[in-house]
């Protein structure tokens, strides 16, 4: 656990009691912290009680009398598209609001790194797509070549339950919008952005505000080294806010989409190598056709992230090549699950938005395609350069007639409504050399609790299939 520090005897208030809330409640409490806390539920007041944190109703008159500090969970608005009444007492009193992730920051460094003879590192990921696998892959090279590494954040353990960082240490963070937008401190030693495509509008008030929000893990700490995917103009806008000049190695340019030119530090990936460019000339180069962790651009846009951060970090081409090949990807992302009668059968449930739905249906080709649920704003018509690839779709959801029509002539589809029905369909119909994939371009809230259970049934419903 990192103890909280700077709050030695005052009174912190935590707002929402599940696992960030808290986590944060016992890391303020092991920095000497006063904890008091609120959550909407009778379950996370019940734990909170069992931990032996003391209850105040935080939207009451008068709640933040004495109170030096609100620390919020992620999920809980604080503006858009309304803050939650709690904040906005905070607010009103003058008490300054903040998050787990702030407090890491402030607390993450200690006295005892004077002994150190390597300072720990933090490497902060976040964008829109290929994030987790991002952090996860970077966290994987790391460990693979023995140095030490903890993964955190909006994937693997909550930020303030890892371990002290030890000598030379790296702690991988997964950062979402929600986390960045209200963090009251961001200092990463590196902070990547993978890229940006419209997600949680009413979360940020609109694109600016969500771009705002990821745009903070840069502006407000001013990382050593700043890792950016330009394919989209919101990354060109940073990149060139970043640097000093077009030589400013401080700043790493990655494309999944053209070879970058220029005097500074650039990592892209075309036709499946990935080349490192410094100074006007090639310094590596990684093949990454037959990676089977890293099918597709989009990943190798994540890989070229993953190799830039780890190059900053003092690792070797051919090191960070080795770790690669043996990087099975992460559970509900490109997640080849089954190969049976020479038809793969791919797990891609975290492709809950119509670009990372696209950006799958580009990574295989004679596609038996499982789609639909919620959908999100902005439409379907983002799909249609990947449409080539698909065979044939089968839609599940409870609106699946509507997902289906909305899909048009371009591409034949079947609605099935519930995921057994949508496997057994694309089992017995799937020819060889073909992949049956589930990348629904849709939130899984209309069927299931997370895009975990959705994925989960997929694997289920395959295996049985398949006998």
């Amino acid at each position: 656990m990192i103890p909280v520090r700077g709050f030695d005897g005052a009174v912190v208030a935590v707002l929402g009691l599940g696992r960030s809330g808290l986590t944060a409640a016992r890391a303020l409490a092991a920095g000497g912290a006063e904890v008091i806390g609120w959550d909407d539920g009778e379950t996370g007041r019940a734990k909170a009680e069992a931990e032996g944190i003391v209850l105040r109703d935080l939207t009451k008159p008068g709640a933040f009398e004495g109170v030096a500090c609100l620390v919020t969970s992620p999920g809980i608005p604080h503006l858009y598209p309304a803050p939650h009444p709690a904040i906005a007492a905070a607010y009103a009193a003058g008490v300054p609001v903040d998050n787990d992730i702030g407090l890491f920051f402030r607390s993450f460094a200690t006295p005892e790194w004077d002994r150190y003879d390597v300072t720990p590192k933090v490497v902060a990921v976040t964008g829109s797509n290929g994030k987790s696998t991002t952090s996860a892959l970077i966290h994987h090279i790391l460990s693979e070549s023995g140095r030490e590494a903890q993964l955190a954040g909006n994937i693997g353990r909550g930020v303030l339950d890892i371990e002290p960082a030890g000598d030379g240490g790296v702690v991988v963070l997964e950062l979402s919008s929600y986390q960045t937008d209200l963090a009251r401190a961001l200092t990463p030693d590196v902070a990547i952005f993978t890229n940006l495509t419209p997600d949680h509008l009413d979360r940020h008030g609109g694109i600016g505000g969500y771009f705002a929000a990821k745009r903070r893990l840069f502006a407000e700490g001013g990382p050593d080294r700043a890792v950016i995917g330009v394919d989209e103009p919101e990354g060109l806008f940073l990149a060139g806010q970043m640097a000093e000049g077009p030589g400013d190695d401080r700043v790493i340019r990655v494309s999944a989409a053209s070879k970058l030119n220029g005097a500074g530090w650039n990592i892209f990936a075309r036709k499946g190598f990935l080349a490192e460019w410094r100074k006007g000339r090639q310094v590596g180069s990684v093949d990454l056709r037959n990676i089977p962790g890293l099918p597709g651009a989009h990943n190798h846009q994540n890989a070229c992230a993953a190799y830039a951060a780890c190059r900053t970090l003092g690792l070797g081409p051919k090191e960070i090549e080795r770790a690669f090949k043996s990087f099975e990807g992460l559970p509900h992302r490109s997640q080849r699950i089954a190969e049976a009668g020479g038809v793969a059968y791919v797990n891609d449930s975290k492709a809950t938005n119509v670009d990372s739905a696209a950006k799958a249906l580009s990574a295989f080709s004679a596609i038996r395609w499982i789609c639909g649920g919620l959908e999100k704003e902005g439409g379907l018509d983002g799909l249609r350069a990947g449409l080539a690839n698909v065979v044939k779709a089968y839609v599940i959801g409870r609106e699946a007639e509507g997902f289906a029509m909305r899909l048009g002539s371009d591409v034949e589809a079947e609605v099935c409504h519930t995921m057994e029905a949508a496997v057994a369909r694309a089992v017995a119909e799937a020819q060889p050399g073909e992949t049956v994939l589930l990348a629904p371009a849709a939130a899984s809230f209309d069927q299931y609790d997370s895009f975990e259970k959705r994925g989960d049934d997929f694997v289920e419903k395959v295996r049985s299939a398949l006998g």
